[in-house]
């Protein structure tokens, strides 16, 4: 169950239509999950800094439970997202971060228990 977190500094205006759900499913393709069990958050118009810089800006947040534990998928991951950003946001691979955080089924909670017991 991946959680997605987009934040930037681009106006809503400047972020494309239909941005989630793209996200969505180049998600799916990334983290070889279904669709159906990623969530996505777009902020956009956010008060942010990269390098001290205010220029357009992105941080994106991706946990998950299975998916985002080692370097090496972090660096596969790291690059299809960094590809897919670059081109959706139109901004330069130095005005974006990527953060991941594995997760334990126990984090999760959904159905009014924990993903262990689903």
């Amino acid at each position: 169950m991946p959680f997605i977190e987009l934040d930037t500094n681009l106006p809503g205006n400047r972020v494309p239509e239909g941005l989630e759900k793209r996200l969505c499913s180049a998600t799916a393709a990334i983290l070889n999950k279904p669709e159906e069990r990623i969530n996505i958050t777009v902020r956009p118009g956010l008060t942010m800094t990269l390098g001290g810089s205010t220029e357009p800006c992105a941080q994106l947040v991706v946990s998950s439970i299975g998916v985002v534990g080692t370097a090496e998928e972090n660096r596969g991951h790291s690059a299809r997202f960094f590809e897919f950003l670059t081109k959706e946001l139109a901004l330069g691979q130095d005005r974006i971060v990527i953060r991941f955080y594995p997760l334990e089924p126990w984090q999760i909670g959904k159905k009014g228990t924990v993903m262990t017991f689903l």
